[in-house]
């Protein structure tokens, strides 16, 4: 689809710039948890995935993936299962291997592109809730996910999949990798990096002498931490081979679920390649809009309500046949 050129949404004005867009939510953002019924899903390789729920009983089902080192606790998630409750839907949100309070069992953790995670939870949905229309939603890496699941062509597609939002996606790995390395965005490289470190100390009590510990507190960059823990782990080459392989945007061309994606301009995680206009224009599935401002996962509205305007959007795009608008 042609992309979305103008979008409604605006950032109030007193909070100025992508950085304060994308800190605010991350800060002050307080949000009840709303997805209270707590299910553990084993898998078949021994590990598993811890889910929660709003209700069973709806006829339309969300399905929520959240983002890099967050959970499906995350305020975001939750703040987004709110919305979506009081429209109609019920919610299922999970939580990505090894980022519960738990340590999955497995020497594997999760990574951009870990679709058979995400299959496990749909495939379960599809056995158990009665929803007719089961729509999915990603926040960042989550939205990778989200986006390489519905184009890869690896699992079959449900005809019960109705339409998918994708928030704030690093729709290229490598590019979006390089733009988090620069020094405007060093305070969320070393939040992100220091999580990171923390698992892998884990992991190296959990299965002593199979990791290789080094100069890990030396680790600035995701490109050095996906060289020597992400790649190898997973099953790649190293860093650029895992980018390369599991960023969502080669997939795009071959969606055939009506998907929105939503990645403001000022995205402060997001360099070039993550906004694959050209896509957008050659399908007749894929709807990309990039309001001017938002920062990452941000698009606070500041008029007082507990709702974000990615919230309303998503809501208006997964009720709707056509383009709607902010």
């Amino acid at each position: 689809m042609p992309p979305i050129e103008l979008s409604h949404y605006k950032s109030p004005l007193w909070l100025p710039g992508g950085h304060l867009q994308t800190m605010f939510p991350a800060l002050f953002r307080k949000v009840a948890q709303v997805t209270h019924l707590q299910q553990r899903l084993e898998l078949a390789d021994g590990d598993f995935l811890d889910l929660g729920w709003s209700g069973r009983a709806s006829r339309r089902l969300a399905i929520l993936s959240h983002g890099l080192e967050a959970s499906a606790e995350t305020e975001y998630i939750q703040g987004i299962a709110a919305v979506l409750i009081r429209h109609g839907w019920d919610v299922l949100a999970w939580t990505f291997r090894g980022c519960g309070p738990q340590p999955n069992r497995l020497l594997r953790m999760y990574h951009s592109g870990s679709t058979e995670d995400l299959d496990a939870i749909i495939q379960l949905a599809l056995a158990t809730h009665p929803a007719n229309h089961i729509d999915l939603i990603g926040f960042s890496l989550g939205g990778n996910l989200t986006l390489k699941y519905l184009g890869e062509g690896r699992f079959p597609i449900s005809p019960r999949l109705h339409r998918a939002v994708a928030i704030s996606v690093p729709c290229d790995l490598a590019c979006s990798s390089r733009q988090l390395a620069t020094a405007s965005n060093k305070i969320y490289m070393a939040r992100f990096l220091r999580k990171m470190r923390a698992k892998i100390q884990v992991k190296n009590q959990m299965f002593p002498g199979q990791l290789d510990l080094s100069g890990l507190e030396k680790i600035r960059r995701f490109q050095e931490f996906d060289d020597r823990f992400t790649a190898p782990l997973h099953g790649f080459r190293d860093a650029a081979d895992y980018w390369a392989r599991n960023s969502c945007r080669p997939f795009l061309p071959h969606i055939r679920l009506p998907t929105l994606i939503l990645n403001a301009a000022n995205d402060p995680f997001l360099g070039p390649d993550c906004y694959p206009w050209q896509e957008a224009e050659e399908s007749d599935f894929l709807h990309l809009e990039v309001p001017k401002t938002g920062g990452h996962v941000g698009f606070h509205l500041g008029n007082g309500t507990c709702d974000y305007g990615s919230e309303l959007r998503a809501i208006e795009f997964l009720n709707q046949d056509g383009d709607g608008l902010f």
